[in-house]
């Protein structure tokens, strides 16, 4: 008789795919997901917290600089409507 092999045995991947369905792919060793979903070696966000890094445009500071540029963009023109009339 055929024995059933061990990979109808191993744990199986829940991630949903496209059609809503389960994944239903083996997962990697000491993972709970498939190769694809997540279980591979480097997938998956980053060590840490690397994602939250801010790159300082809507800081405080920022915002100000740019409200003072706009007030003096707009000083400017008004400068320039009255010295042409």
């Amino acid at each position: 008789m055929h024995q059933p092999s061990h990979m109808k045995k191993a744990p199986r991947c829940r991630a949903r795919i496209r059609n809503g369905k389960l994944c239903q792919s083996p997962v990697v060793k000491g993972k709970s997901r498939c190769r694809i979903h997540g279980g591979a070696p480097g997938s998956g966000a980053p060590i840490g917290n690397r994602n939250a890094l801010k790159h300082g445009r809507y800081s405080a500071e920022a915002i100000a600089a740019r409200r003072e540029i706009r007030a003096l963009l707009r000083k400017s023109r008004e400068l320039a409507a009255q010295v042409k009339k």
